[in-house]
């Protein structure tokens, strides 16, 4: 499990492929950081698991390290109580719940499930959440600029990102016609207007879109063989950030074209990656948890959306599959797996 979790999937989101702990520039170096009054204590809660040992999740070790660049040091002025759900959702509430009964100073919740867990049960202990992509349409904010409540952090996904994935799509291969979108529904609480943007966009690109809905890694063997049934040319999976690695063996079994949400994704041997640029969405994610521990209200930090994003391309899945990138693409890329 990752602290971006679900759409990092969905989100937040689980980057194993990147160093994102060297990335991270925060401004305020440890040695100079004003150390916290008393010890704090933070949960944790994802709805996955984290990778198995001896990888480290490089988001969480990105957060942590940020954490540590401000001064809070795991074990001394710092508590850390990770609960990850293993994919079960009742696991996720009744650890959301525990979180609360043990009166945590902040629960930084990935993603949308671990985020609407974390809300059922406090309404008091400030929440910073990296997830969802419209948070007053989905419930948990009055609005970005002053929320309201005890729930704040940053917007993980635009759902405008998914037509500009299939352009990019296109790009690549010209011909592609026939698009298998997989969507997990529990990770997605706004999974019918993100599918609604994405197949405006098909629409306008001249391709035909089909849905799977997904849920967790035992539905994706069904959906391949629905996508060879029908022939599809491309897959686009949303919020399937956890399976990554198993999506990617399966396309290339297959020889499916796809594009994913996040750069991980493309390390993980997807075509073409584009989202936003996580290691500054965690770095900002760092900053709103200290203002927030030393005293301000989560309902009045604002609520930011993501600023930067990243493209990349992976010219080794290109060669399996038969693909010749263009060159603009490539050029524009911001990692080119070779």
């Amino acid at each position: 499990m990752s602290i971006a979790g679900g759409r990092a999937s969905a989100g937040i989101g689980r980057r194993s492929a990147l160093a994102l702990a060297g990335a991270l520039a925060f401004g305020t170096r440890a040695a100079d950081a004003p150390k916290p009054a008393r010890a704090v204590t933070i949960g944790l809660l994802g709805l996955f698991a984290p990778p198995p040992p001896p990888n480290a999740d490089p988001v969480e070790v990105g957060f942590m390290q940020g954490l540590r660049e401000l001064g809070y040091v795991e074990g001394k002025t710092l508590v850390v109580e990770r609960r990850w759900a293993d994919g079960s959702t009742d696991r996720l509430a009744a650890m959301a719940a525990e979180l609360a009964r043990t009166k945590v100073d902040l629960i930084v919740a990935a993603g949308q499930p671990a985020r609407e867990a974390a809300r059922k049960a406090t309404s008091t202990i400030p929440i910073l959440t990296l997830s969802g992509s419209d948070p007053v349409r989905e419930g948990w904010a009055q609005s970005l600029a002053r929320p309201g409540g005890n729930v704040t952090g940053l917007t993980f996904t635009l759902p405008e990102l998914g037509p500009k994935r299939l352009e990019l799509l296109k790009e690549a291969a010209p011909g592609v016609g026939r698009v298998v979108v997989v969507i997990d529904p529990v990770e997605v609480v706004d999974a019918a207007d993100v599918i609604r943007e994405t197949e405006d966009g098909a629409a306008r690109l001249g391709m035909q879109l089909q849905v799977l809905e997904v849920r967790g890694a035992e539905g994706l063997d069904p959906a391949f063989a629905a996508m060879r049934r029908n022939r599809a040319q491309a897959l686009f999976p949303i919020a399937m950030y956890a399976h990554r690695d198993r999506v990617a063996a399966l396309a290339s079994r297959d020889k499916v074209l796809t594009v994913g949400e996040s750069i991980a994704e493309a390390h993980a041997g997807y075509l073409i990656a584009y989202g936003v640029d996580v290691d500054d969405i965690v770095r900002r994610g760092v900053a709103k948890v200290d203002k927030i521990l030393r005293g301000a209200r989560a309902g009045d930090v604002p609520i930011e959306r993501p600023a930067k994003f990243r493209l990349g391309v992976n010219q080794k899945t290109a060669r399996a599959i038969g693909v010749t990138l263009p060159k603009s693409l490539l050029l524009r890329a911001d990692e080119v797996i070779a």
